[in-house]
């Protein structure tokens, strides 16, 4: 089983469909009939039992709320950044607003099947960044926490903070990572652990 990626509108955002014995997705961008009709190409849209979402901006987040009402899927979310979406911010005109079924703290497991997810805390681009970490396949789902060839999200939205994402990047940084699945631009199919690395070397340069 290979993660389906999905890039899309409005910024390009990544989205991972796996199709696993609980149909997941890892973040859904912001235009919920793109995603639906992506999805469906491959899976009943009614079948997804999960959204993970990474962080809470638009371009990441935002059709989960029509996947939500239409299909009855389970929104998982982390609590800082739930806090950081009740407050009301904006980006680039931006506002939206769902309340998740499964708020998590980082350290959790959901077993989807053949996967395992662990949600991995990871600050820095927002209060409640997380990653989604597969041990036994060494699969990290990124978000904006870290891209491929060394970079990394950026700390001057909302709720962004320097060195909470360098401690994140070290934290990721100990993890065997073998492919890398970021919330935008390349995938990386192997040794990503390299790209991590070049992303905190950067980033203690020039955060």
């Amino acid at each position: 089983m290979e993660p389906i990626r999905f890039v899309t509108p409005p910024l390009m955002a990544n989205s991972y469909l796996l199709l696993d014995e609980k149909p997941s997705l890892i973040d859904v961008g912001g235009d919920s009939s793109f995603i639906v009709k992506a999805v469906s190409r491959h899976i009943n849209p009614k079948e997804i039992k999960f959204v993970f979402l990474t962080h809470s901006h638009f371009d990441h987040a935002m059709a989960c709320i029509d996947l939500k009402r239409w299909f009855g899927c389970k929104i998982v979310m982390h609590e800082k950044e739930f806090e950081l979406l009740k407050s009301g911010y904006t980006l680039f005109g931006y506002r939206f607003y769902v309340e998740p079924d499964i708020i998590v703290k980082g350290g959790e497991l959901f077993d989807l099947g053949e996967l395992e997810l662990e949600v991995i805390h990871t600050p820095g681009h927002t209060p409640g960044s997380v990653c989604y970490y597969e041990p036994k396949k060494k699969w990290l789902f990124s978000g904006d926490t870290v891209f491929a060839h060394g970079a990394f999200g950026r700390v001057d939205l909302p709720g962004g903070n320097a060195f909470e994402l360098i401690e994140s990047l070290k934290k990721l940084a100990e993890l065997d990572v073998e492919r890398l699945y970021p919330g935008h631009e390349d995938v990386i199919e192997e040794n990503a652990k390299e790209h991590i690395l070049k992303a905190l070397e950067i980033a203690k340069i020039f955060l």
